[in-house]
């Protein structure tokens, strides 16, 4: 009889584990789905937005220069917030996280273009985006709105979908894919 232990001849010592089964159930897998909240997630995209639009006005402001790329960072941020604060593990996640990028994009680029607009007319940016009529859009997206934005925010909707599920470790996968199979894991 052969001891575990011993090493084969022609065998690389293995180092990343015994070989053993891990003990986890479909029970562990469950609790991975219970753990996920959607609202928890929403929250922190939209306040990842507003965090963002604020940061992004004031760059601006700042340095006198708009930069079209900033809202490649804004998926970044939505996937992270999305991630830590909805603990997802399916596709909604991703999903929600790349509708958010696209929406806060264009979002961020009206806040922006609006503090622009009030600091070019000496006047609050709430001021200009009160006045903004039906007349109003057409101009922002002939003269505004560019496919660099655009591209843009598809790259940060890319981004924002890419990071907003949560990382999970071996035997988490492990239990989720047990759960989803319907099994206990011993067999």
């Amino acid at each position: 009889m052969k001891d575990k232990d011993s090493q084969l001849p022609l065998r690389l010592r293995k180092k990343h584990g015994t070989g053993q089964r891990r003990d986890v159930t479909a029970a562990d897998g469950e609790r991975l789905v219970r753990a996920q909240s959607l609202r928890n997630a929403v929250t922190a995209g939209l306040i990842a937005v507003i965090v963002f639009s604020v940061l992004w006005i004031m760059l601006t402001s700042l340095l006198n220069r708009v930069f079209p790329w900033m809202t490649v960072v804004l998926g970044a941020m939505i996937g992270f917030a999305v991630q830590r604060a909805g603990r997802g593990v399916d596709w909604r996640f991703p999903t929600l996280a790349a509708v958010l990028a696209v929406t806060g994009s264009l979002a961020a680029n009206i806040v922006v273009a609006a503090s622009y607009t009030a600091e070019t007319f000496g006047t609050g940016t709430l001021d200009v985006l009160k006045s903004v009529t039906s007349m109003t859009w057409p101009v922002f997206f002939d003269e505004v709105l560019t496919a660099a934005d655009g591209f843009y925010a598809v790259l940060a909707a890319s981004l924002a979908a890419f990071l907003a599920n949560r990382r999970l470790s071996r035997t988490q996968y492990y239990a989720l894919r047990l759960w989803r199979d319907g099994s206990d894991g011993h067999q």
